[in-house]
């Protein structure tokens, strides 16, 4: 409570210097634009061809010194801080002792020669300041910043002044969907834009967001998935599509998911889920290399190697590496219940089938093991709607998912062309969704009628965006890659 009082006390003090400013005609809010000329690198960097030379700098002050008639203060921008040394003998009485005035936290522009002082620091010596903006509200105690971390997913503006390694993590996320992009656009994949609005939730298992439009007076639901509207697009004659964007689902919430996330899918024509390995394996080791500048990566204190060839194995016989159990021997749903029974695995009503249980066993006893990069490969058809099954085995399709750490990172497949499989295993999802399942999908018919006209064997991949930031930046919560994660209101 006296820490609140304190808070309320500074920001009084400083509404007050603002309305001093006001009644001098000083109005920071009223400034419309500063023209600088340098960033405190750019500043830092050409050190040799500006020592001596005006520049103007612009930013937030973060540290200051008062001595008499000369300070020290230190600002900083988007690129980091530079000092700058303030004298009255520059400034003149009158706007030196408006300098001093000044607060932690208020933004200025600085215009001054470039020079070194004594200790070997490049500093600014100022000719001229000027506040542009009065921060109102005191920044968080130096030596104890920004802690709390719920405080600091909330005021992400703060956490981001206060902790320079936070920014870079931003800085490094924009770089890592950037050379995807480099990637993907080199390969002739075109990026395109799909509805987020869906009158169908289709594209994925999952639990879908639920909107009304009023005009239409209809339930809308915010895309779980970008893949029916992408293969649409194949089958209109675009080879190779990618796209990165915002999904959102409504389940559960924890280290690894929150209810909107940034994913790409990218999908080309005539390629298979090999194809998809192999493109998977090229744009995480290139976006490592050339983002964090190396091929193994330590992600929680585990080193993980990141550079081609990763282990392939289908899902039964990882199981088999697991457990000694093999599904290939095993043909039937009963002898599938016995199984699981015997061991302990827990199965959902409605999902007592081998397939399912497969789907299980690989959960319960593989997944949290898969360190090093590993692709499972050949899944159950049942967990796969828009996938093609195997040619060998019809109870399988060819799909796989990619795991770093013991987590899924991408999901692929040869997928699904044939209009008539497709409306089957539709039929069977509105079944499970019929029984209960809110995850399962809903039958599109525009989307079986699309693949009527014909679709080329494609190859489908999708990546989680935020999990591959999360490795590549050692950060233990997608909260820590979100620059505004989901939070409940505290009112």
């Amino acid at each position: 409570m006296e820490e609140i009082l304190d808070e309320n006390h500074l920001i009084k003090i400083r509404k007050e210097k603002l309305e001093e400013l006001k009644k001098q005609g000083k109005n920071p809010f009223e400034i419309r634009k500063y023209n600088r000329t340098h960033t405190s690198q750019d500043v830092k960097d050409n050190f040799e061809e500006l020592e001596n030379k005006d520049v103007s700098i612009a930013g937030r002050i973060v540290a200051k010194r008062i001595m008499g008639k000369a300070s020290f203060c230190h600002i900083q921008d988007m690129q980091g801080k530079i000092q700058s040394y303030v004298s009255i003998n520059d400034l003149g009485e009158a706007n030196y002792s408006e300098f001093k005035t000044y607060d932690i936290g208020d933004i200025i522009g600085i215009t001054g020669f470039v020079f070194k002082t004594k200790t070997g620091e490049i500093s600014i010596h100022a000719k001229n300041v000027i506040l542009l903006a009065k921060s109102l509200r005191p920044l968080p105690e130096k030596f104890h910043g920004l802690k709390d971390t719920e405080l600091r997913y909330r005021q992400r503006y703060v956490d981001l002044i206060m902790n320079p390694e936070v920014k870079e993590t931003f800085i490094i996320r924009t770089k890592i969907i950037t050379e995807i992009r480099k990637i993907l656009d080199e390969k002739g994949y075109l990026e395109v834009e799909t509805p987020v609005l869906n009158t169908i939730a289709g594209g994925a298992t999952a639990r879908p967001f639920v909107t009304h439009h009023n005009t239409l007076d209809m339930d809308m639901y915010l895309r779980i998935a970008t893949e029916l509207y992408l293969k649409r697009l194949i089958v209109g004659g675009f080879d190779k599509v990618y796209e990165i964007g915002k999904d959102f689902r409504n389940e559960g919430m924890d280290i690894r998911h929150n209810p909107e996330f940034t994913m790409i899918e990218l999908y080309s024509a005539y390629e298979d889920y090999n194809d998809m390995m192999d493109i998977t394996e090229e744009i995480v080791t290139k976006v490592a290399k050339n983002v964090a500048g190396k091929e193994i990566v330590n992600y929680q204190g585990t080193d993980i190697k990141l550079a081609s060839p990763w282990k392939r194995i289908s899902m039964i016989d990882a199981i088999k590496e697991a457990t000694k159990i093999d599904f290939n021997k095993i043909n039937t749903d009963e002898e599938a219940i016995k199984v699981a029974e015997e061991k302990g695995v827990e199965l959902e009503e409605g999902k007592k089938t081998r397939g399912y249980i497969i789907n299980a066993f690989f959960e319960a006893f593989v997944e949290e093991n898969l360190i090093q990069p590993t692709f499972i490969y050949d899944y159950p058809v049942e967990i796969s709607p828009l996938t093609k099954r195997k040619p060998s085995d019809p109870r399988l399709v060819e799909r796989f998912e990619f795991f770093i750490g013991g987590r899924e990172y991408g999901n692929a497949y040869s997928e699904l062309n044939d209009p008539i499989d497709q409306y089957e295993r539709f039929l069977d999802q509105v079944k499970q969704r019929e029984a209960g399942d809110e995850e399962a999908n809903m039958m599109d018919d525009d989307f079986v009628q699309a693949l009527e006209y014909g679709m080329p064997p494609t190859g489908g991949l999708g990546i989680g965006i935020d999990r591959l930031v999360m490795l590549l930046t050692d950060s233990a919560s997608i909260r820590d890659v979100l620059l505004f994660p989901t939070m409940k209101p505290l009112n």
